[in-house]
């Protein structure tokens, strides 16, 4: 899956079409339980919306933007707009994550 390291990045991933951000660190214990199924995801869901993974240490600036307090936590962007987000509370599991993805864009 794409990681993105610029807020440039990112402004053009989120900018064409649909887009789900996973705002993630290193460090984090639920990131890393999560971390082996991405590039499942990023696959399965190819043609519904694309996905990428951005580090809120490495560019603090986006996390505070959206007011991504916790992680991991997924932002699903309709062309640039923010439409649906699950909160780190919610993404503890790869069934959490996997439901969330499945519906993001059913809003």
């Amino acid at each position: 899956m794409r990681e993105l390291t610029s807020a440039h990045e990112f402004k053009d991933m989120i900018q064409s079409n649909k887009t789900v951000i996973e705002f993630y660190a290193d460090w984090c214990p639920d990131c890393k339980r999560i971390d082996p199924h991405l590039d499942a995801w990023a696959e399965q869901f190819s043609g519904q919306f694309a996905m990428a993974r951005i580090n809120c240490e490495a560019v603090p600036e986006i996390a505070e933007q959206f007011e991504v307090v916790g992680i991991p936590s997924f932002l699903a962007f309709d062309r640039a707009e923010l439409v649906n987000r699950l909160y780190s509370r919610d993404a503890k599991s790869k069934q959490q994550v996997e439901s969330f993805l499945q519906t993001c864009f059913d809003v």
